[in-house]
C-alpha cells in the first residue's frame, strides 16, 4: 500500500483514489444538450435557396458542421460568390439552428468560398429535381 495522507476532514481510506477524490474533487461545467450533426442537417433542410427552390443541404452548400459544448459552427457556401441571397440564406441557417439549439448556445455560420461549389456536390435528390 502506498503512503496515504489523511484528508483534512480526518476521514481515512486505504483506497488511494477515493482519498484523492475527496481531497481534490473534479469540478465539471454543466454541459448544454447540444443537437447532433444529423439534427442540424435536418434543420438546415428547411433553409431554401429561393433562386433555385432547393434546400441548402441537398444543394451541397453545407461544407462542415462543428459541435462544441456551447457552440455550433457551420461552414457553408453559395452556388456563386455573386449570389444576392447569401446574407439572407446564412441568416436563415442561423435561425434554423438556433431553433433546435439550447438557449445561450453560440451559433456561427461561416460563409466560405474554398473549395468553390460545383453541381457534383448536390445530392441525387437535388439532381433529379433539376432533371440531371
Amino acid at each position: 500500500i502506498p503512503d496515504v495522507d489523511y484528508p483534512e476532514n480526518g476521514w481515512y481510506s486505504e483506497d488511494v483514489s477515493l482519498v484523492l477524490l475527496l481531497r481534490e474533487p473534479v469540478m465539471t461545467e454543466p454541459t448544454m444538450n447540444m443537437p447532433t450533426e444529423e439534427a442540424i442537417r435536418a434543420a438546415l433542410r428547411s433553409v431554401i435557396d429561393p433562386e433555385v427552390g432547393m434546400n441548402v443541404v441537398d444543394l451541397g452548400l453545407v461544407y462542415g458542421i462543428e459541435i462544441a459544448p456551447d457552440r455550433v459552427r457551420v461552414a457553408m457556401t453559395m452556388t456563386t460568390p455573386a449570389c444576392p441571397m447569401g446574407s439572407m440564406i446564412t441568416e436563415d441557417a442561423r435561425e434554423a439552428i438556433r431553433d433546435i439549439a439550447p438557449d445561450g448556445a453560440e451559433i456561427v455560420v461561416d460563409l466560405v468560398w474554398d473549395p468553390p461549389w460545383s453541381p457534383e456536390r448536390m445530392t441525387e435528390n437535388a439532381k433529379r429535381h433539376f432533371g440531371w
